[in-house]
């Protein structure tokens, strides 16, 4: 489970993630993300009934989704909001392939440390 501290909760901020930030898409996943003065990394995700009509497989393709981001965090810079939006098709992949995709939406939107 993330921390309180690094969720997105309210829909101003991902409202402002959304009409500031930049977007990448790789296969299944769009990253959205953009810089803050906060001195926390947060991260929303959004997986809509696009993608399954249960909850059940929409609330699992977000619990895949936080554990690989709780993960990566130690490795992720500070003051930036993050949203993931699981695109349909997420429900069908292995962890695995999941896991590849986040690490190459993160490399090619700078999210890491350099030293690290």
């Amino acid at each position: 489970m993330l921390p309180a501290k690094n969720r997105l909760n309210k829909k101003k901020d991902f409202n402002r993630v959304f009409k500031k930030g930049k977007a990448l898409k790789e296969d299944f996943l769009i990253l959205k993300y953009v810089k803050t003065e906060n001195k926390q990394i947060k991260f929303g995700f959004i997986v809509s009934k696009k993608v399954a009509k249960k909850a059940t497989i929409r609330n699992k393709v977000k619990r895949v989704l936080r554990e690989l981001i709780r993960a990566r965090m130690p490795r992720a810079k500070k003051g930036i909001d993050v949203v993931l939006i699981g695109l349909p098709g997420i429900e069908k992949k292995e962890f695995l392939e999941v896991e590849k995709t986040i690490e190459k939406l993160f490399k090619k939107a700078n999210i890491y440390e350099p030293n690290r």
